[in-house]
């Protein structure tokens, strides 16, 4: 009783084994989302994109450092010949003496006519550009990733349709290989079912190298260098396509990062126009300087030399004439601002475009599917009544041929009619701005 004992138990011990590693050799899942979730995290583009936006937000620090205050210290040191002064050079001062002192300086942008403000707005502006730019990115990776998740899934349907076929196309060439064995067949009949369980293989094969570069295609979309055959999950058909794609366009320009991106480097140029145009105007400055003189030469000076100096002064500079320069930079400014606006018009026409192709590709595509399943109903029921006919003897096996070869051409465009519209429905929420 306990030799038996022990054997009930070892061989549930057994099957638990078995079961757990069937269990883990299996496949990992992957959802649409999931798999939009490790490109978005993985993608290098989305990641450079990241870093150009980071670097737009340090230029608007550049920018705005003009309004705080400039501090430096310096440390000065110098040997000089008695009772000499400055022949030749530029110099404040011509007259030489030793000294060493250390000291403090202190620069304030009091007011500049505007041209700072205008240029942290357009710097800002533009930074908010890079991030649209960013988001364009998020946008194309998904649009790949989605493309690349059903061409997946319809390599796997036409590998699953290539099978089913060499099945079929398989029990029909034996059974017509018993009927020439019995002589109810002629030879020629084997010929033309070899044939055509041949072509089947060929199809298996072709379709199966379509699979792996699918996968291969998927593993580049999520950013991985590789990747497990992920077992995908399928996604329900889309709804049909709206009846006008009106709505779809006004969407697309409240939505699409293009078009943000074009109407903020649009707001860009012309801040950058208007602080151009601010440099022909006034600006003040405040300098400040103080520090200590532990040692000078008196020898060379008529008086004693305090050891401590300080001093605050303000300027005034007001341009009068810079051969142009200032007027060359606002107008050039100004043309670039023009050129971004006809860039904004530019791309909300191109859009509006894209945008009416695609609704009117996801029309075409949601049409192709109802017609597609009645032609695959239709071919399957040809194929049944061809095998039928055959078998009494009354079509030949060219007949049974052609209906095998309708019906297997149904399936595969079946397939595609259903996969090309999740393609169509992703790219048209693409072009809407609808993506995840």
């Amino acid at each position: 009783m306990t030799r038996k004992c022990v054997l009930f138990f070892s061989m549930v011990a057994m099957a638990i084994v078995c079961s757990t590693v069937r269990a883990s050799a299996a496949p990992p899942s992957l959802t649409l989302a999931q798999a939009e979730a490790i490109a978005l995290t993985n993608y290098p583009q989305i990641h450079a994109a990241q870093d150009y936006a980071l670097a737009a937000g340090q230029v608007v620090r550049e920018v705005r450092s003009a309004y705080f205050p400039t501090v430096y210290g310096s440390v000065t040191g110098m040997e000089a010949d008695h009772d000499t002064r400055i022949g030749a050079g530029y110099l404040s001062s011509g007259l030489l003496y030793s000294k060493e002192a250390e000291g403090i300086t202190v620069d304030q942008l009091i007011y500049d006519s505007g041209y700072t403000p205008n240029l942290v707005a357009s710097s800002r502006l533009n930074a908010g550009a890079q991030q649209q730019n960013t988001q364009a990115t998020r946008y194309d990776v998904l649009l790949q990733v989605d493309h690349a998740y059903f061409e997946v899934l319809r390599a796997q349907e036409l590998v699953r349709v290539a099978k089913k076929t060499v099945a079929e196309r398989g029990v029909v060439f034996d059974q017509v290989q018993a009927m020439v064995d019995n002589k109810l067949k002629s030879d020629l009949d084997e010929t033309f079912a070899k044939v055509n369980l041949g072509q089947s293989q060929l199809l298996e094969i072709r379709t199966e190298d379509n699979l792996q570069v699918a996968r291969a295609q998927l593993t580049r979309a999520l950013g991985l260098e590789t990747a497990p055959q992920y077992k995908l999950a399928p996604e329900p058909l889309p709804p049909k396509p709206p009846s006008s794609a009106r709505t779809l366009i006004a969407t697309a320009f409240a939505n699409r990062p293009e078009i943000k991106s074009q109407h903020d480097r649009l707001q860009s140029a012309v801040k950058f126009e208007r602080a151009q145009r601010d440099l022909s105007y006034p600006t003040v400055t405040m300098e400040g300087d103080a520090g200590f003189i532990p040692a000078v030469d008196q020898i060379t000076l008529p008086r004693v030399v305090p050891n401590h100096y300080d001093a605050v002064a303000v300027n005034l500079n007001v341009p009068i004439f810079n051969g142009h320069l200032f007027a060359a930079d606002r107008e050039a400014s100004l043309l670039r601002a023009n050129a971004a606006e006809q860039n904004l018009r530019n791309e909300e026409e191109q859009i509006a475009r894209n945008v009416r192709a695609a609704w009117a590709d996801a029309v075409t595509g949601y049409r192709r599917i109802g017609v597609a399943d009645m032609v695959l109903n239709q071919a399957k029921l040809s194929l049944a009544l061809a095998q039928g006919r055959y078998t009494l003897g009354l079509v030949s096996i060219v007949a049974l041929s052609q209906a095998q070869l309708t019906e297997t051409s149904a399936e595969i465009q079946d397939v595609d009619a259903r996969y090309d519209y999740q393609n169509l429905m992703a790219a048209l929420k693409y072009e809407e701005g609808l993506l995840r």
